[in-house]
């Protein structure tokens, strides 16, 4: 495993994003809004920074005031340091109301020394139950560390450091529904939830240790054009060869849990974009 590390290091990830129509950097004051916490979420140095807080009393939260409807979405977040165990870090996009769609980075805590669990899941017309979780390959809480979501009509691709770990493909044709009609916020935030996030709930928040805190910079969005999504751009693959190796690599070394394997959870048969 140490050497297919040191070669994985080595090399360099190449994603293709397609048609770009708009990029920005965003000012944290101008794009989002903080939503909840009241003073546990901040933003610093003229809107370059972010942090939120969890303590005992409440976490905290903020959402993008644009809504996205196809693009990239680049986020660097430098996680709870030391003992995090019960709290969760969510970044992700959503839509609203009970058919909404989804697609979620969450970050799962856990005591000092023990590495976080990354939870990703995708959610189309209310209906989630689609989850992978990892291992990081690096301590997400020393550095700021890029997590990135690539969404287009043809498929969802989770990065991590322009490394990808996850490809969700639109399973439309074989009955799978695909989020892909409903504008999406960003949302981010800090929240208890040990009851269940470390060890199913049995490792509790250590509130001596509060607050904790989480870390925002470096937002991008970069929004693609659904009139410049051609039938080639449809059926093209988003990877080339490094990506696709790379996407295998994480996969086989670093995924703790994927739902298209988990027969007990599906004892009639694993869902059907699993078959594919």
């Amino acid at each position: 495993m140490a050497s297919s590390r040191n070669e994985f290091y080595a090399l360099m990830v190449v994603v293709v994003v397609g048609s770009i129509v708009a990029s920005c950097g965003a000012n944290f004051n101008q794009d989002f809004d903080l939503t909840w916490g009241d003073q546990r979420a901040k933003i610093f140095n003229g809107g370059q920074l972010l942090s939120l807080s969890l303590d005992k009393v409440s976490g905290s939260g903020f959402q993008s005031k644009k809504e996205y409807l196809f693009g990239r979405i680049d986020m660097q977040l430098k996680l709870v340091a030391g003992n995090s165990a019960g709290t969760v870090t969510a970044y992700y996009l959503s839509s609203q109301g009970p058919t909404h769609d989804e697609i979620d980075f969450e970050f799962l805590g856990n005591v000092s020394g023990d590495p976080y669990i990354l939870h990703t899941n995708v959610f189309t017309q209310g209906q989630g139950n689609r989850e992978q979780q990892f291992y990081l390959w690096f301590d997400p809480t020393r550095n700021f560390h890029t997590y990135s979501i690539i969404w287009k009509p043809q498929h969802i691709i989770f990065l991590v450091d322009n490394i990808p770990i996850r490809v969700f493909k639109n399973g439309e044709t074989i009955g799978v529904p695909f989020p892909k009609k409903q504008p999406m916020r960003i949302y981010s935030s800090l929240w208890n939830a040990d009851d269940w996030a470390t060890r199913g709930g049995l490792v509790k928040t250590d509130w001596s240790k509060a607050p904790f805190t989480a870390y925002y910079r470096n937002f991008k969005a970069t929004e693609f054009s659904t009139n410049s999504f051609s039938d080639a751009a449809w059926q093209s693959n988003e990877l080339d060869a490094y990506g696709r190796r790379k996407l295998r690599w994480v996969q086989k070394y670093f995924m703790i849990y994927n739902y298209c394997n988990d027969l007990k959870r599906f004892p009639q048969g694993i869902p059907v974009e699993c078959r594919r």
